[in-house]
C-alpha cells in the first residue's frame, strides 16, 4: 500500500470497507493514524486495534511535536474532531501528519487515514504543506496513505493525480464522475449506478459481469440497509479488477452514523 484513493458517494458502504481495510493493516505497521472528521471508527478503538483521541478545543493549538509525542506513546489511534471547526480541524490535522511523517522518516512503517478527505485536501483552498508532502512524497518517507471521500470532485487535485492505488465505488454526481475519469483508464459511467448497461467494448474483461458492462451494484436487505456494493480497484501497474463486497466480513464492529429518515405524511 502505497497512497490509495478511495471513494463512493453516501452510502455506498465506504465506511465500512476503509474499516475492513485498516483493520487488516493495524497489526502489520508500526504506527496507524486515523483522521476522523466525524468519529465514525469507534470499531477499531472497541475492537482493541487503536486507542481514541479527540482533536478539541485544547488541542487545536498543539504542536507537530505534541502529536508525536501522543502517537509514540499511542501508536496505533483513532484522532476524532470535537467542538472545533473545518478550518482548525484541518490545520490540527496538517500538524498530526508532519508529526506521522517524522515517524516515517525514523524508519517506521506508518499509515495515515484521511477520512473525508475533500475537508482536509479540498479543491478549493490552499493544500497545507505537510498535506501536500504526504500525498506526494509520503510514499519515499515510508509513509503509506488513504484518502477517503464521497465527493471527489472537491478533494485537491494533487490527491488524486498522485495516487496510485485507486478503490473507487458508485457516484451519481456528474462532477464527480467526472473526476473519476480523470484517474481512471476506463469510461466512468460504469461507476454510475444509475446509468445502464453500457457499451462493452470500451471496457477492460476485469470489469465485466458475465461478459457484460453492468453499472457498479450496491445490495441491500429487507430493511434497506447496506450488505454490499461493487468496487473498482486499479493502480499504475495496471492491476484492475472489479471486487464485491456483500459477504465479506471483520473482527471488528462499524458503528458509522447513519442519516435520519424523512418520513412521510
Amino acid at each position: 500500500m502505497t497512497r490509495r484513493l478511495i471513494g463512493a458517494k453516501s452510502g455506498w458502504g465506504k465506511s465500512r470497507e476503509l474499516q475492513r481495510i485498516v483493520e487488516a493493516n493495524a497489526p502489520e505497521k508500526d504506527y496507524l493514524l486515523v483522521l476522523d472528521l466525524k468519529d465514525e471508527y469507534r470499531g477499531l478503538v472497541k475492537g482493541g486495534l487503536a486507542s481514541h483521541f479527540i482533536a478539541g478545543p485544547r488541542e487545536r493549538d498543539w504542536t507537530a511535536t505534541d502529536w508525536q509525542a501522543l502517537l509514540s506513546a499511542n501508536p496505533k489511534t483513532v484522532v476524532a474532531r470535537y467542538r472545533i471547526g473545518i478550518e482548525a480541524w484541518r490545520e490540527a490535522c496538517a500538524r498530526m501528519i508532519t508529526a506521522a511523517r517524522r515517524l516515517a522518516r525514523e524508519g517506521n512503517e506508518v499509515v495515515v487515514v484521511v477520512e473525508e478527505a475533500h475537508f482536509v485536501a479540498p479543491q478549493d483552498g490552499k493544500l497545507l504543506d505537510p498535506v501536500k508532502g504526504l500525498a506526494t512524497t509520503g510514499r519515499g518517507e515510508g509513509a503509506a496513505s488513504m484518502w477517503v471521500s464521497q465527493r471527489l470532485a472537491e478533494v485537491d487535485e494533487t490527491v488524486v493525480a498522485q495516487a496510485d492505488e485507486r478503490l473507487l465505488g458508485g457516484f451519481t454526481s456528474d462532477a464527480d464522475l467526472t473526476k473519476v475519469g480523470k484517474s481512471a483508464e476506463y469510461p466512468p459511467e460504469i461507476h454510475n449506478p444509475n446509468a445502464g448497461t453500457q457499451q462493452t467494448e470500451k471496457y477492460p474483461p476485469e470489469l465485466l459481469v458475465d461478459g457484460v458492462a453492468i453499472p457498479l451494484r450496491k445490495f441491500s436487505d429487507d430493511d434497506g440497509d447496506t450488505i454490499g456494493s461493487e468496487w473498482i480497484f486499479s493502480d499504475d501497474d495496471g492491476k484492475i479488477e472489479r471486487r464485491n463486497t456483500k459477504g465479506t466480513e471483520m473482527q471488528t464492529t462499524h458503528y458509522g452514523k447513519r442519516a435520519t429518515e424523512i418520513i412521510d405524511p
